[in-house]
C-alpha cells in the first residue's frame, strides 16, 4: 500500500524559456537566455552579445508554449494532472526589467493560461524568476549585482500576486537560487551578472577570484532580500498563498571513501553550494559556516543596516528542489582531477548513468528528502526529477519510452518510502512534461517528456504533440495515487 497522502499535488514542470517561444511577440521584451546559442552534450551553448543574424536561438521559438498552450494543458488534464509548475517569463510582462506599469498582454496572456488550468482542475505552480531575468537588467545594471534589482522584481512580483489571486497560490520565488553561486552560464542565466566577451562559450564554473566571488554573493544577498520580501508581499496580498524557496539539485553529495577527509569534504561541499542558500532562505538568518567560508575566501558581502531584519520576517512556507542525481565529494586532489569537474562532482562508482553521464540513484531520493525534512521540517516538493534520453520512434509509428517509465517507477518508489519514513512530502512535478529546449545544451535531442513534440536541434519540425508510453503509465498512477506503477 501506498503511502502518499489524499490531495497529493501530481503533476509536470517547464520553464517559460525552455517551452514558450514567441520571444518578442507581443511587446515582450529579449531575456539573459535568449542570448545563448544552441549546444550539444559535447559542445557548450555560446552567449553573444549581439543576436546574430543566421544562428540559431532555442529560445526564440522553443516549442512554443505560447501557440500551444490550450492544446498542451489539455493533454495535462487528460493525463490527470493535479499541479503544473511554469514560470513567468519576465521580460514578457516588464520588457526591459524597470518599467513602473507592465506589458498588459503579457499580463493577460498569463491570465488566460491559468485560467486554462482551472477549466481542469489543474493548480499552477508558479515560479516567479527562472533563468529569465530581462536582459535590459543585465545591460543597463549587472543584473543581481546592483540592489535596484530587488524593486524591480518586487514590481513584478505586486503584478503577479494581485493580478493572479484566486488564480494562482503556490509560488517559488527563484529557480535553483544555488546556482548562482557558480560563475559562466550560472551568475548569468541565474543572476544576470553581464559576461566579460561579447561571444564566448558558456557553462558552469567553479570561481577562486575573490573579486568574482564578492560580486557573486552580493548578488545572491539582494535576491535573498527580493524572496524575503516577496514572502511577506505574498502573504499580505492572499494570506492563501504559499511561498517556497528552488534549491537545485537539494543535497545530493555522499563521500567519495570513508575517510574523514572526504567526509568533510563531502559535508562542506553541501553546506555551501545546498545548504546556505536554504538556510537563509528557511531560517532567515546566514549561518556560521557561510559567514567563515565569505571571510576564507575574502568575499565581501555588500549589506546594509535592516537587512537581517528582512530576512528574519520572511522566511518560506515551503522547501522545493531539483532531483536528477547524486555525486560524490573528496579530499583527494587526484581523485577530483579524474573523477570529473569540481562543479557537477565525482561520479559514483556504484550507479549507473544515462546517456548525458547523469548518474541514477533513486535511493539517494529517499535519502535527500529525509535530510530535508530533518533540517527544516516544513512542506517539501520534489519540483524536478526526470530523466533525459533520445527517444526513437517505433516501428509500429509509437514511443515506447520504457526507459523513462523505469526511472519514474523508482524515484516514485523511493518518495513513498520517505513519506513512510514520516517526510511531509507534498507534491511532485516531473521534469519536462512536453519535450522541450534543454537548459544545460540547447537540444531538443534531449527529452525528458512523456508528450513528445516534432522539433528537433536545429529548429526543424511541425511542432505538433503526441504522448508517449509514458504519458499513459503516468496517468495510471495519478490514478491510483501513486498505488499503481506496474
Amino acid at each position: 500500500m501506498a503511502h502518499f497522502p489524499d490531495g497529493f499535488l501530481w503533476g509536470g514542470a517547464t520553464a517559460a524559456n525552455q517551452c514558450e517561444g514567441a520571444w518578442l511577440a507581443d511587446g515582450k521584451g529579449p531575456s539573459v537566455e535568449d542570448h545563448l546559442t544552441g549546444g550539444t552534450v559535447s559542445t557548450p551553448r555560446t552567449f553573444t552579445r549581439v543576436i546574430e543574424e543566421g544562428t540559431y536561438y532555442p529560445s526564440h521559438e522553443a516549442v512554443d508554449f505560447y501557440g500551444h498552450y490550450k492544446e498542451d494543458i489539455r493533454l495535462f488534464g487528460e493525463m490527470g494532472m493535479k499541479v503544473f509548475r511554469m514560470s513567468i517569463n519576465w521580460a514578457r510582462l516588464y520588457p526591459v526589467g524597470d518599467e513602473p506599469e507592465p506589458n498588459e498582454a503579457g499580463v493577460a496572456f498569463y491570465r488566460s493560461v491559468f485560467e486554462e488550468c482551472g477549466k481542469w482542475g489543474i493548480e499552477p505552480l508558479v515560479t516567479i524568476s527562472h533563468y529569465e531575468i530581462p536582459w535590459g537588467l543585465c545591460e543597463k545594471y549587472n543584473g543581481w549585482a546592483d540592489r535596484r534589482c530587488v524593486e524591480f522584481y518586487l514590481n513584478l512580483c505586486r503584478t503577479l500576486f494581485t493580478e493572479y489571486k484566486g488564480l494562482v497560490r503556490y509560488w517559488l520565488t527563484f529557480n535553483e537560487i544555488n546556482i548562482l553561486q557558480h560563475g559562466g552560464m550560472g551568475s548569468f542565466v541565474a543572476g544576470g551578472i553581464m559576461p566579460k566577451g561579447d561571444r564566448e562559450p558558456m557553462g558552469l564554473t567553479d570561481v577562486d577570484d575573490p573579486a568574482e566571488l564578492s560580486v557573486i554573493y552580493t548578488a545572491l544577498h539582494h535576491q535573498f532580500l527580493a524572496s524575503a520580501q516577496a514572502v511577506r508581499l505574498a502573504h499580505e496580498i492572499d494570506p492563501e498563498n504559499m511561498v517556497g524557496c528552488m534549491i537545485g539539485g537539494g543535497p545530493s553529495i555522499y563521500p567519495y571513501t570513508c575517510a574523514p577527509a572526504d567526509v568533510l569534504a563531502a559535508q562542506q561541499k553541501l553546506q555551501i553550494g545546498t545548504w546556505l542558500c536554504s538556510d537563509v532562505q528557511c531560517r532567515g538568518s546566514y549561518p556560521g559556516y557561510a559567514l567563515r567560508y565569505f571571510a576564507d575566501n575574502g568575499i565581501t558581502v555588500s549589506m546594509e543596516e535592516g537587512d537581517e531584519e528582512i530576512l528574519r520576517g520572511g522566511t518560506v512556507d515551503m522547501y522545493t528542489y531539483s532531483y536528477y542525481m547524486t555525486n560524490c565529494a573528496s579530499a583527494d586532489p587526484e581523485v577530483v582531477k579524474t573523477g570529473g569537474n569540481m562543479v557537477m562532482g565525482i561520479p559514483n562508482p556504484y550507479l549507473k548513468k544515462s546517456d548525458w553521464g547523469w548518474a541514477i540513484d533513486p535511493d539517494g531520493l529517499r535519502w535527500s528528502l529525509n535530510e530535508v525534512w530533518d533540517r527544516y521540517q516544513i512542506p517539501i516538493m520534489v519540483v524536478e526529477n526526470g530523466f533525459g534520453a533520445v527517444d526513437e520512434r517505433a516501428e509500429d509509428g509509437k514511443f515506447h519510452d520504457d526507459y523513462r517509465i523505469d526511472y519514474f517507477r523508482s524515484h516514485i518508489k523511493a518518495m513513498d518510502e520517505a513519506l513512510a519514513d514520516g517526510v511531509n512530502l507534498i507534491a511532485y512535478t516531473t521534469w519536462g512534461c512536453i519535450d522541450i529546449v534543454s537548459a544545460g545544451t540547447g537540444e531538443m535531442k534531449k527529452r525528458y517528456g512523456y508528450i513528445y513534440v516534432d522539433r528537433d536541434n536545429d529548429g526543424n519540425g511541425d511542432l505538433h504533440r503526441e504522448p508517449k508510453d509514458s504519458y499513459f503509465w503516468y496517468k495510471k498512477v495519478i490514478a491510483s495515487n501513486g498505488e499503481d506503477l506496474a
